[in-house]
């Protein structure tokens, strides 16, 4: 009977025993005594839109200097003024360039007489050498000094079209229709050819120039060279610093001839037209376009962790056992991340993935796509 008992008890020790290796294999595995939520990740087709910094110009933008040194007597306008092409700006003293075209003036006519005199000089000559009274030699001698008076006839005129130019100068006009900005010089000032005046900006279209890394560059040009109309580029909005957006709509037009060496971007343009004229030139604002993105996947950002520079997900395959899984995402869309790393029906961990250990054995709750999308307000993203 004791014998009986002393192996009954053995045989619940060694019970025991392999019952708490079992707990403790459970336990080391990480089984998970609760469901958890999990998604499936399949490929799609999306637009949303994408932002960039924009530098906004005008269509023309002119740097009004003076041409000859003189003193401001007049300033012809004012700051922020509407002028026409041709229209006066500015007038500088001009009495010594008036002068300098008087003095000009009579040295060419001067110069004109003196070559009147020396045609009816080689005509004289030339008459009497046909009756052989002198060598012709004097005819050449004759015939080249009225070469000379020639030359000094259209070196006088030059110098007249010079000074009348420089004359000119002294009335400043604007060479389009445009906006005056600040005039620092007022009347009395001495000013040079280095002398900023004013500026002219034609503001009637707006250039907005926006960068891109090579890769978004390189997508655009293939889709170009294959022939595909990319309609973002004929619908691209102009975000204004108040954060409202542009009423009118603008086109891509062209793109700079390479990339900056420290950044390895390029600049695109867009124009806007501005009917308002309320965009001026300088303002700050952003370009926003739609940008088509075809059989990609998008991973919720609450189920993903990030060590370092990488981004991980938790996998689940067949038999319910995660895995860790690193990926590059593309673009930040909103809740999301775009990436092109996972197969069609991947599952991943939806959430709680903070309680998941690598290699755990779950039981897995799949959460609908509609449910998900719901959630994240993937069908809410602004526009």
């Amino acid at each position: 009977m004791k014998l009986f008992s002393y192996e009954m008890a053995l045989l619940a020790f060694a019970a025991g025993l392999v019952a708490s290796c079992r707990s403790e294999q459970h336990t080391s595995a990480g089984r998970s005594d609760e469901s958890v939520p999990v998604a499936v990740i399949n490929p799609t087709d999306i637009e949303f839109p994408r932002s960039y910094v924009a530098d906004i110009q005008a269509v023309q933008f002119v740097e009004i200097k003076p041409k000859v040194e003189g003193y401001v007597q007049q300033v012809l306008v004012d700051e922020g003024q509407l002028v026409k092409k041709g229209q006066a700006l500015f007038k500088l003293s001009s009495e010594n360039y008036a002068e300098a075209v008087k003095e000009a003036e009579a040295n060419y006519r001067q110069a004109q007489v003196e070559l009147e005199m020396a045609n009816y000089e080689a005509e004289r000559v030339g008459r009497l050498v046909d009756k052989e009274i002198i060598s012709p030699i004097r005819l050449k001698q004759v015939e080249k000094q009225r070469e000379v008076v020639k030359m000094k006839v259209e070196q006088a005129r030059a110098n007249w079209q010079l000074a009348s130019m420089n004359y000119s100068y002294t009335t400043i006009t604007s060479p389009f229709t445009g906006y005056i900005d600040r005039i620092p010089y007022k009347v009395g000032s001495l000013v040079s050819p280095n002398s900023l005046l004013t500026t002219v900006s034609d503001i009637s279209e707006i250039f907005a120039y926006y960068k891109v890394n090579e890769s978004e560059y390189l997508q655009l040009k293939r889709a170009q060279l294959q022939g595909e109309h990319d309609r973002q580029l004929d619908n691209i909005e102009l975000i204004l610093p108040d954060g409202s957006v542009y009423a009118h709509r603008g086109v891509q037009e062209a793109v700079e001839g390479d990339f900056e060496r420290g950044t390895g971007s390029i600049a695109f343009r867009v124009r806007f037209p501005n009917p308002e004229g309320l965009l001026k030139h300088g303002v700050t604002g952003k370009i926003r376009m739609l940008t088509s993105m075809d059989h990609i996947s998008l991973v919720p950002q609450k189920s993903t962790f990030e060590i370092q520079d990488f981004t991980y997900v938790y996998m689940v395959d067949s038999t319910g056992t995660a895995k860790v899984k690193s990926f590059h995402p593309i673009e930040r869309y909103q809740n999301y991340y775009v990436t092109q790393d996972f197969e069609p029906g991947t599952v991943i961990v939806y959430e709680g993935v903070q309680m998941i250990k690598d290699g755990m054995r779950i039981e897995a709750d799949t959460i609908p796509a509609a449910e998900i999308e719901a959630e994240l307000s993937l069908d809410n993203l602004e526009k």
